[in-house]
């Protein structure tokens, strides 16, 4: 069985742990899903960042320590999972974008009310359907056995990367950062049309 991920994994930059998290396998339960595209939110003034205007009741978790889940409800209907990267107070994190089945496929369409394929993993709000996560999950320890874990396994021999998604708000420059990076040879990528071959 492969072995979880531990701490000292996620205690460093999230643009370096985001890059390495792709390949890697996410399990809860019956379910495994291999990561196929994240984005990264790094410390200390990314203007993208949910920590920009400091600690929060919901952003609370990303401020560490690191190695545990950050789930937030976007549009009050997605439930968005995100890594805790960095070292505990800086405020870091790994938003996973999509995803691709390795177990369980037959309970994730049932999630996602039927639908198999690409579109039923691309984007955050579906892979935390597919996981059943909701908001409880934050500040979940993920190097522990039991409940949601992350599991080693083989990186993607091609990475591509371009621009985060869904940050207009942000500066010029941290919208352009290509802090998106994705699985070069999988499907289950969104917006592939903004990335580009990037060499390991």
């Amino acid at each position: 069985m492969a072995a979880v991920l531990p701490q000292s994994f996620y205690a460093r930059d999230a643009l370096e742990v985001a890059e390495e998290l792709l390949g890697k396998h996410l399990r809860l339960g019956e379910v495994v899903l291999r990561i196929t595209e994240v984005e990264a939110y790094r410390h200390p003034d990314d203007s993208a960042s949910h920590c920009r205007m400091g600690r929060t009741p919901r952003n609370a978790p990303m401020w560490g320590p690191p190695g545990h889940a950050y789930v937030y409800l976007c549009y009050g209907i997605h439930n968005m999972l995100n890594l805790v990267t960095g070292a505990e107070g800086e405020g870091a994190a790994v938003l996973i974008r999509a995803c691709e089945p390795v177990a369980g496929a037959e309970v994730v369409a049932c999630r996602r009310a039927g639908r198999t394929g690409p579109d039923a993993l691309r984007g955050p709000g579906k892979v935390g359907s597919a996981l059943a996560l909701d908001t409880g999950w934050s500040g979940h320890c993920l190097f522990r056995a039991g409940g949601l874990t992350v599991l080693d396994a083989a990186a993607p021999a091609r990475v591509l990367h371009g621009p985060r998604v869904g940050i207009d708000f942000a500066t010029p420059a941290d919208q352009r950062a290509p802090w998106r990076l994705a699985v070069g040879d999988s499907d289950y990528i969104s917006q592939r049309a903004t990335l580009r071959a990037r060499r390991r």
